[in-house]
């Protein structure tokens, strides 16, 4: 299957790893920093058969990728998309899939129009510890969910925002903590409560990064349709190093929590008749990732490319995506309005939290 990656940044190794492990033809690589994209392409292994573009629809009309992922940031993912589609290729969107529930919409019909797959790059859905801890929900090993909570207590420092000033951090490209580094852990919260909300109250702020306008800390009670509630929380303001990304889910039947750098230790697992098995769901489970984004993007890669061979939907198809982006929004929303607000959400952007 020919593969194209668009943009080289640093999550582009992860896409990579996922694209060589999944045996597809790494065919080009585009940046618009040529540069950039040589030493990229020399760190991660891929020789002169791999070519490197600098404007990506040149690509898409020449190499004719029947996958592309996109990389970029995030300001540029529905445009890109949009044209990656068009050119009838199947394709990954990094988180967020866009900045507005206008372009996540025309991304998923353009989808349709062309018949092609389109997935949201949601990977900590793969995570051992995220799949064990969704089995046991759906198995009705915990009973009923009575309401879950997730957290992710990062640290950003100015060295992070400085690296490209143009779009981190910035309404227009970007979005605060919650839409940049919290969405993973909120599209999961999401999944595992039953996707549909009611209702959101939130509060965001900006404590501690004085040099950009964007939130670094938000709260958000959720109550979901099904009677289900959570609490997320998010931040960028976690001193020296950041700590943890977690999620709680409360059953009738039990206690589970899933932590580490990304969701992907079980640190608590209290459930009836089955007491005693934390060490050996921990040896299950337990992951050290090299970064961040853990490794959840080769079986991603492995569920997309099944989907495009059965005709299937993807597991983190364009809709979860635009699910993920719809709970930020909305929190977004509510900390703006100072007010509840009921989804779902017929339109919002990033772009309306510019005073």
């Amino acid at each position: 299957m020919r593969y194209a990656l668009i943009g080289c940044g640093r999550v582009a190794p992860n896409h990579i790893t996922a694209a060589k492990a999944n045996g597809l033809e790494i065919k080009a690589v585009c940046d618009l920093d040529y540069d950039k994209a040589v030493e990229f392409c020399k760190d991660n292994g891929l020789d002169s058969t791999t070519e490197i573009y600098t404007d990506f629809q040149k690509m898409l009309d020449e190499i004719k990728p029947e996958l592309t992922a996109i990389a970029t940031w995030s300001g540029e993912h529905a445009r890109i998309a949009l044209e990656v589609i068009r050119h009838h290729s199947n394709v990954i969107i990094e988180k967020p899939i866009a900045l507005s529930i206008e372009d996540a919409d025309k991304i998923i019909e353009a989808g349709k129009k062309e018949d092609v797959v389109v997935a949201a790059n949601h990977q900590n859905r793969f995570n051992p510890a995220i799949r064990e801890m969704q089995s046991a929900l759906e198995e009705g090993r915990l009973g009923k969910l009575l309401y879950a909570t997730a957290h992710v207590r990062w640290w950003r420092g100015k060295e992070y925002y400085d690296q490209d000033t143009r779009w981190r951090g910035t309404w227009e490209e970007d979005g605060g903590a919650l839409m940049n580094q919290c969405i993973h852990n909120g599209d999961l919260l999401r999944w595992m409560c039953g996707d549909s909300i009611e209702e959101v109250f939130a509060y965001t702020a900006n404590l501690d990064h004085p040099y950009i306008p964007v939130e670094d800390m938000g709260m958000a009670v959720i109550k979901f349709t099904n009677g289900t509630y959570g609490i997320f929380e998010g931040t960028t303001d976690a001193r020296p190093n950041g700590l943890e990304e977690t999620l709680y889910l409360f059953g009738s039947k039990g206690t589970v929590k899933a932590g580490g750098m990304s969701v992907n230790h079980i640190d608590v697992w209290n459930v009836e008749g089955e007491e005693g098995r934390l060490q050996e769901l921990r040896k299950k489970c337990d992951e050290d990732p090299l970064n961040v984004y853990g490794s959840g993007h080769t079986p991603l890669y492995t569920d997309v490319i099944d989907a495009i061979k059965s005709g299937r939907k993807p597991l983190v198809d364009g809709e979860a995506g635009k699910r993920a982006l719809e709970l930020i929004l909305a929190i977004y929303q509510s900390a703006r309005e100072g007010r509840p607000v009921h989804l779902p959400l017929e339109k919002g952007s990033t772009l309306d939290n510019i005073q």
